[in-house]
């Protein structure tokens, strides 16, 4: 039995087998070869199964998001039956006797080059899907899991770090729990594991020949233990029996109301990232969507998601939610979260960088583009905007111009839309020192306390050895929160917190105190805040 030691980033056993993800190689070898007939029957089979893996991916978005978001695989599965395509590849392997890895990668490149050199904005999108749909076929030849992961079983995924546009990959369905080398708690994968509601470690220096061992992950104590023996498995058997009995308790609050003791509402909606995280927002029994994290369609995406692919999520999502509140972040891309597409070049400081609402406001296009799609999702339900990394009132003025010059358009070309609330995210200090003069432009404040403790304290959230100075109940976090509250009240906006720190129970009572409207967590935590609003007594001392 070995013991490794982590820092926990949320709480929870699990039990089962260890799987390590492993990353996918891009650099493909130029190999000669022996045989030209066996490699071309190894491509061929290669090309089968992409097509089977894209029908799959084409049947789970059209379900989840409608048949306009599905199309992209449609497309790739389009290309990988293209004749020229299929003929250069086959030349390569069969006249100059080189390795389909090499063939696929090498057709890629001409192809995207020749896409990309078109004056035609559509065909020159089909550049990023060529090399896309060739990079799955490699990867398939080259024999490597679709996720990163070899199981068919439930497992402890390990590995060194996550990328946003990595786990977007993978099936959650078959992850137990999250242990990574680096990382911080505020990392994505982080933020996933707590949106999962599964226990997951960071700074975990686990060995490479744990894959396929049995594990157990104490989330708790920050603990991953490797090949336990049966007196260990037993007692944790024992905890994670206790913890889906608490679990069943909290179950009990569903249909209960958000009410202190002294007769306060508040209102407990739930932070998403994609259009699958309904059923979870539902089953929780969340009053709405505080956050929907729009640049997941864009990470999910080769290419820049039309407006039609867009409305059919935001529609979904607002229909779903029959008539709840869905407030529907703009696209966040940079820092953490970069899509190859954008072309956005290496910063030394991406936290600080190109990022947000800086790119919408600068790349009007994509901007306008997701605005029309959320505008005309709200004729079908009760959709809310709000925008990101906001440091300036002009900045705001610049948005709301350019929401009517969008709903001059709709209006237009004849399209409905609904009332639309407009409110900013509230996570640099520049937003909370200019929060009374920001709250006379908009509707509402969110609070986002990842970014917000990020930047207050000069400490970037990502990096794992500043854990110890990232303390998100810093005096000076509160007291910007509490300064927020205070002026977005003054001028009647409302006020909500969805950063992570509005999950966390030991401040419930704190924030209702300050007179917070409204708390956006994660789907799994909604009943244990519920829970907690419903024992505070605000008319008691405290």
């Amino acid at each position: 039995m070995t013991e490794i030691t982590g820092k926990p980033v949320f709480g929870g056993i699990a039990i089962g087998k260890v799987a390590v993800y492993r990353k996918t190689d891009n650099v493909v070898e130029k190999k000669s070869i022996d045989d030209a007939d066996a490699e071309w029957e190894r491509f061929e089979n290669a090309l089968e199964t992409a097509k089977d893996e894209l029908q799959a991916l084409y049947d789970k978005a059209e379900k989840e998001a409608g048949e306009e978001s599905a199309q992209v695989f449609e497309v790739h599965q389009m290309m990988l039956e293209d004749d020229d395509y299929l003929e250069s590849v086959e030349d390569m392997i069969k006249s100059e006797m080189l390795n389909a890895e090499y063939a696929v990668s090498s057709t890629a490149d001409t192809f995207a080059e020749m896409f990309a050199g078109m004056d035609d904005e559509y065909m020159q999108g089909r550049a990023a899907d060529v090399k896309d749909v060739s990079s799955r076929v490699i990867r398939i030849l080259s024999g490597i899991s679709e996720e990163g992961v070899m199981s068919d079983v439930p497992v402890i995924l390990l590995a060194d770090d996550l990328a946003p546009s990595e786990t977007v990959q993978l099936d959650k369905e078959r992850i137990l729990s999250f242990v990574t080398r680096f990382g911080s708690t505020n990392s994505h994968t982080s933020i996933l594991a707590r949106t999962m509601n599964i226990p997951a470690l960071i700074g975990t220096d686990y060995p490479e020949e744990a894959e396929g061992k049995e594990g157990i992950v104490d989330g708790y104590k920050g603990k991953l233990i490797l090949d336990p023996d049966e007196e260990t498995l037993s007692v944790y058997r024992e905890l994670l029996k206790k913890d889906r009995e608490k679990q069943e308790l909290l179950e009990e609050l569903k249909g209960k109301e958000n009410k202190t003791i002294d007769g306060r509402e508040i209102k407990l909606f739930a932070n998403i990232g994609a259009v699958s995280d309904v059923p979870d927002v539902l089953k929780n029994d969340a009053g709405g969507i505080g956050l929907f994290r729009s640049e997941f369609l864009y990470l999910e995406s080769s290419d820049f998601p039309t407006e039609e692919e867009q409305f059919k999520a935001y529609k979904t999502v607002a229909e779903k939610l029959e008539g709840r509140e869905v407030i529907i972040r703009t696209l966040d891309i940079g820092a953490d979260k970069s899509c190859d597409y954008f072309g956005i070049e290496k910063e030394e400081n991406p936290a600080l960088g190109y990022r947000a609402i800086r790119i919408c406001l600068d790349r009007t296009d994509i901007f306008k583009t997701q605005l029309k799609a959320i505008y005309r999702a709200s004729h079908y339900g009760k959709i809310g905007i709000m925008f990101p990394m906001i440091i300036s009132v002009d900045e705001v003025r610049e948005i709301k111009k350019i929401t009517e010059e969008v709903k001059a358009s709709l209006k237009e070309e004849g399209k409905e839309y609904g009332d639309v609330e407009l409110g900013i995210m509230v996570e640099t200090p520049a937003a909370v020192l200019l929060s009374e003069e920001l709250a006379e432009e908009v509707d509402f404040f969110s609070i986002g306390t990842n970014d917000l403790t990020q930047y207050t304290l000069a400490i970037d959230r990502q990096n794992a050895r500043l854990e110890n100075y990232s303390d998100p109940h810093h005096p000076a976090v509160l007291k910007a929160i509490e300064m927020t509250v205070k002026n977005g009240h003054k001028h009647g906006a409302w006020v909500g917190i969805c950063g992570e720190l509005a999950a966390d129970t030991t401040l419930t009572e704190t924030f209702l105190r300050m007179g917070v409207d409204e708390l956006s967590v994660s789907p799994s935590r909604v009943l244990a805040v519920r829970d907690a609003i419903r024992k505070t007594d605000l008319g008691a001392m405290g």
